[in-house]
């Protein structure tokens, strides 16, 4: 069988998610399974060079991974015409610049979100991706989550009924960094750096809502600083300046109401770290990242408000899994795979910078605003 070759940089994939969900488990993952698959029958094989600022922590992951090809010269990579796609999972602040490199150099761009820390940036690297005529795509792995999937089945059925409201629920308890370890870089609670939740999160739930509930019409965002200061890598205290948490609600379709609480300031009980309640006039679901549970109207408890008395329905119960029937692979991986079909085969792929742009834009109007303390209609870019 005929393979063909796709010469990869791989630009700040030393961070967590860039080593464990970018690299590890898609990218690395594709080369242990033979490639992906085109509909001619050939398969494209992924040939990573990593990227990275720091030698040793970049020699490091090539070797405890067996990638044969690394550097610390992001010019060089650029400039060599055998690697054509430029991935970027770097910090916020410094992605436009690093894609305006990459599409000059006539690479095709498949990059994290956001795209950029502004809507002007982020509308630029689209406008130059499409001048340039190369193909770009931009991480949405939420649509790919199992629970999502699940999700996206009962709205295609008709399960719902009529999609009433939404209220989604993100977040855990990030480690300050004085007596334990931080789980999230420090760049994240810096503004300088491209951090803040609201910058983060609602670039997520742009697309979330506009693939699963309707297109996000307007707007209301609270943000807050709970955590005023944490302590680096270096255990050294640092002042954060930005939000680490969101109270956001949208408008979203035909009058859907999606509220979305994130927060990094928040400690766990419900089912999994992020949940999404759907109610509809014919039934309602909660879905997590890869579980799913249904209530339908024919099977609704009916329970009556009486404070004097415990509560006699096992609420939890009352609920049905949706089961396993397909076989969920890696969220990142799926995208990755559907990208490099794009680059081959052709065909639309939708989630590219355009889509990318409307994340941040969602995000700047929701930093509007919370400083002007007022709903805001999202206009079409």
């Amino acid at each position: 069988m005929a393979t063909k070759r796709l010469g990869i940089i791989m630009n700040g994939v030393t961070g967590r998610m860039g080593t464990n969900q970018h690299l590890v488990r898609s990218v690395l993952a594709i080369r242990r399974e033979g490639g992906v698959a085109l509909a001619d029958g050939t398969r494209v094989m992924p040939d990573p060079i990593l990227v990275g600022r720091n030698a040793a922590k970049v020699e490091a992951l090539a070797k405890a991974h067996g990638v044969e090809r690394w550097t610390t010269d992001l010019d060089a990579a650029i400039a060599n015409k055998d690697d054509t796609l430029f991935f970027d999972a770097a910090s916020t602040n410094m992605r436009a610049a690093l894609i305006r490199k990459a599409i000059a150099a006539g690479k095709d761009i498949y990059c994290e979100k956001p795209t950029a820390d502004s809507l002007e940036d982020a509308l630029d690297l689209h406008a130059r991706a499409e001048a340039a005529g190369v193909r770009h795509g931009v991480v949405q792995d939420k649509l790919w989550l199992p629970g999502l999937r699940k999700l996206k089945m009962l709205i295609d059925s008709g399960f719902f009924g009529r999609i009433l409201s939404v209220r989604g629920e993100f977040g855990y308890w990030v480690f300050e960094g004085d007596w334990q370890p931080a789980q999230r870089p420090s760049w994240n609670y810096r503004a300088a750096d491209g951090g803040g939740i609201i910058l983060d999160m609602l670039c997520h739930w742009r697309y979330v809502v506009d693939n699963l509930f309707g297109e996000v019409r307007s707007v209301s965002c609270l943000g807050a600083t709970h955590i005023p200061q944490r302590w680096d890598e270096n255990g050294k205290p640092y002042d954060c300046d930005v939000d680490d948490a969101a109270y956001a609600t949208f408008q979203a379709g035909d009058g859907v109401v999606v509220q979305i609480n994130s927060s990094w300031a928040t400690r766990v009980r419900r089912d999994d770290l992020v949940t999404f309640h759907v109610d509809g006039t014919l039934g309602s679901a909660v879905a997590g990242l890869t579980r799913c549970f249904t209530q339908a109207r024919v099977n609704t408890p009916k329970p009556v408000w009486n404070p004097d008395v415990p509560q006699a329905i096992k609420f939890f119960d009352t609920w049905q899994e949706v089961p396993d029937n397909l076989v969920y692979d890696n969220a990142f991986k799926v995208e990755w795979e559907l990208f490099i079909r794009h680059l081959f085969d052709g065909g639309p792929f939708p989630w590219n910078l355009k889509a990318g742009a409307k994340g941040v834009q969602l995000a700047m109007l929701g930093l509007q605003s919370w400083r002007e303390r007022r709903w805001i209609d999202v206009p079409a870019l």
